[in-house]
């Protein structure tokens, strides 16, 4: 039977690591799944490139769900989400991770021709495809709050648009999960990890009763396809702090 979270990690984590040492560092770490950043270890159209990590994942028995682009709505070009699209297929993945770059606090955003036009071209592009359009939740962006999301999503008014959800910063305990409540409906996958109110990086552990309620809400989706519980910035960017954070995501998602 398909679980219903997966513990993976984003390979923006270790920029500065090799696509081997990352995929060799997730296996070490007992996590199922890697969502490969096109700005450094997956490019988009680097075809040949896509088909190697595929084969190398499969040996490691890592799975490669969703896409992480740094295509941005009404400022990327639309023809570059069919070169996202066709590295998404080498990859098995079924989700592009995409952005909504501008203000929040503009009521009147989602009226923004740009960036709606773009995101319902890119979702159409993708619909063909069986594929999902997934919206980055991230401060200084139309994402950035769980209301401005669902403002979003209404807006562009495609089936095959959610949304990635993490805790803003500052916001822990009952706050941030009243955020995740809102989007639940449209979530896409979650990117993991834990900080203070200064944004500093804390062991994941340090937020144990937020994830644990986050990944038991995920798992109330019941869906075909599971949500991924992806580790993303740990602290000092250390390998060892990986391995300890994901013995934590994989306990939490067991019990």
């Amino acid at each position: 039977m398909t679980p219903a979270v997966v513990a993976g990690l984003c390979s923006v984590t270790f920029r500065t690591l090799g696509v081997d040492d990352v995929i060799e560092l997730s296996r070490r770490a007992g996590l199922g799944a890697i969502e490969w950043g096109a700005d450094v270890h997956l490019p988009s159209g680097e075809l040949t490139r896509a088909e190697a990590i595929r084969d190398r994942c499969v040996a490691a028995g890592l799975a490669c769900p969703s896409y992480g682009s740094y295509w941005f709505a009404g400022k990327s070009a639309v023809d570059e989400v069919d070169r996202l699209l066709d590295t998404a297929e080498v990859i098995g993945a079924t989700t592009i991770r995409v952005w909504a770059p501008g203000d929040p606090r503009h009521e009147a955003f989602e009226r923004s021709p740009a960036v709606v036009d773009a995101l319902r071209k890119a979702c159409d592009l993708a619909a063909a495809r069986d594929t999902t359009v997934a919206l980055e939740f991230h401060p200084n962006t139309l994402t950035e709050t769980a209301e401005s999301t669902c403002r979003l999503l209404a807006a562009v008014d495609r089936a095959n648009l959610r949304t990635y959800w993490q805790p803003r910063p500052g916001l822990v305990g009952r706050a941030a999960i009243d955020e995740l409540v809102l989007v639940l409906d449209s979530l896409a996958h979650l990117h993991v990890f834990s900080w203070d109110d200064e944004s500093r990086r804390l062991p994941l552990a340090a937020h144990e009763m937020s994830w644990r309620e986050a990944l038991a809400l995920a798992e109330s989706l019941h869906r075909e396809r599971p949500v991924c519980a992806y580790l993303e910035f740990v602290a000092n960017d250390d390998p060892d702090v990986l391995l300890r954070d994901a013995e934590t995501l994989r306990s939490w998602i067991a019990s």
